[in-house]
């Protein structure tokens, strides 16, 4: 119970509380490595990196298996950007489920930072066989795509996850990046308007420059950013509507979809 309280606190954004929620439940339960797993993912999202890895080792001492911890381990390197470690982690995860398209997604960007793009195009290609509508691995191919210089690939992927997520400000900004590489000028400009009146507030902009971050050439870095607002309300119900869809494009605040 208390670790369902704590879930809906953290849904509410209400992290302090949520805390609180998962400390109780640890302390009816010292034994459940679901709840130190779950005090970790709170960790991890107000950025207490430390303690969230402490949570996540506790998890896994009492549980080998659980997935879901190392899955949060890898998370935090992921975040601090130790990308060997990340993937390291991702593997144990998926080696405990190897079905869960998510955890192939999250090493499959961890592999890409540590420079095997095309091995990681091989694992999104893996998890979408698992589910051909996942929009978050369908949204990371696009990127590698995009990458890779593989635009017309890329184009495609980006139209089949517009039908997936049609009010996704992200999926609209990655068309224009790809429609601008293509030189479709109008189509680029098009698209950048279609994102911007999809998150008037720029709500998304930390989502894009990590997108930005992830797969775009150090001299495409940040197109049309300066035209966005730059303020990044976590609390404004319309970044929760424009997240609906694909929360996980950030992969280090993903963990929860997992569980």
């Amino acid at each position: 119970s208390w670790c369902a309280s704590g879930n809906c606190l953290s849904l509410n954004h209400e992290y302090d509380k949520a805390i609180q929620a998962f400390k109780r439940a640890i302390q009816l339960a010292p034994e459940s490595d679901y709840a130190y797993t779950l005090l970790g993912n709170e960790y991890s999202l107000i950025d207490e990196l430390e303690r969230a890895m402490a949570c996540f080792r506790k998890a896994i001492q009492l549980n080998p298996r659980s997935y879901k911890a190392w899955n949060g381990v890898a998370m935090v390197y992921l975040k601090q950007e130790k990308f060997p470690s990340a993937e390291f982690h991702f593997t144990k995860a998926t080696n405990i489920f190897r079905t869960n398209p998510d955890l192939i997604c999250h090493l499959a960007v961890a592999q890409h930072k540590c420079n095997r793009s095309e091995s990681a195009l091989t694992l999104l290609n893996d998890a979408l066989r698992i589910d051909s509508k996942n929009a978050l691995c369908k949204f990371h191919k696009a990127g590698l795509l995009l990458h890779l210089e593989r635009y017309q690939e890329a184009l495609i992927e980006l139209e089949e996850l517009r039908q997936i997520a049609p009010k996704e400000s992200l999926v609209y900004y990655l068309l224009s990046k790809v429609h601008r590489h293509l030189k479709n000028f109008h189509y680029s400009y098009m698209y950048m308007s279609w994102s911007m009146d999809l998150d008037p507030k720029g709500a998304n902009n930390q989502l894009k420059e990590n997108a930005d971050k992830f797969y775009s050439k150090d001299e495409d870095l940040l197109l049309g950013m300066e035209d966005m607002a730059s303020s990044v309300t976590e609390d404004d119900n319309s970044q929760m509507q424009s997240q609906s869809s694909l929360q996980d494009i950030q992969p280090m605040d993903s963990s929860e979809e997992i569980l």
